[in-house]
């Protein structure tokens, strides 16, 4: 049990340190990203570049992405949030003013995160140059998460975790589905 309350502790001494940052830089892009991953604006905007720049590649990629991302939400907001009921970091954690409302749902995972690892992921097999661009702002959403407020470090780990489970599963399941029916065709 001396080990949970540890881990506990350095969450939030992550969290306060994060969430501290006063650097401008961090002070103009936070909120940029803050605004453009709400509703996966952000996830959207890259598909549709990816699929009217990209050619057949570009338009698998965007497809790819989007069910990489949908799944990530799914599992993150309707079965590991009702699963784990966490509050959000209090907001003593957060040194600056900008604690903007934050939901009502269970800090744990960060559904913003695992649909941008959903999202990248999954892309990243069809295309993996465009998919290396959307990592950067992937983390930086994660980073976000925890400036912002909204969620612990080990929050925004955990929808990483599903984000990359989801997008790792999308990526394979084409291949899935083509040895199951291989195999089905064989035995006729």
């Amino acid at each position: 049990m001396a080990e949970w309350h540890e881990w506990q502790e350095a969450d939030r001494r992550l969290t306060r340190r994060v969430a501290g940052w006063r650097a401008p830089l961090a002070r103009r892009v936070l909120p940029a990203v803050r605004s453009a991953a709400e509703h996966t604006k952000l996830w959207w905007a890259a598909a549709a570049v990816m699929a009217a720049a990209g050619g057949l590649r570009g338009r698998t990629a965007a497809a790819a992405g989007l069910v990489g991302m949908g799944a990530a939400e799914l599992v993150s907001n309707a079965v590991c949030k009702p699963l784990y009921e966490r509050r959000r970091p209090p907001e003593d954690l957060i040194p600056h003013g900008d604690v903007h409302e934050r939901p009502d749902s269970s800090s744990f995972p960060s559904g913003h995160t695992a649909a941008a690892v959903g999202f990248t992921v999954a892309a990243a097999g069809a295309w993996p140059g465009a998919a290396a661009a959307c990592a950067v702002p992937a983390v930086i959403v994660g980073v976000e998460r925890v400036h912002s407020g909204a969620h612990y470090p080990s929050d925004v780990a955990a929808g990483a975790a599903v984000g990359l489970a989801a997008g790792l599963l999308v990526r394979r399941t084409p291949r899935l589905l083509l040895r199951h029916a291989a195999r089905t065709a064989q035995r006729w």
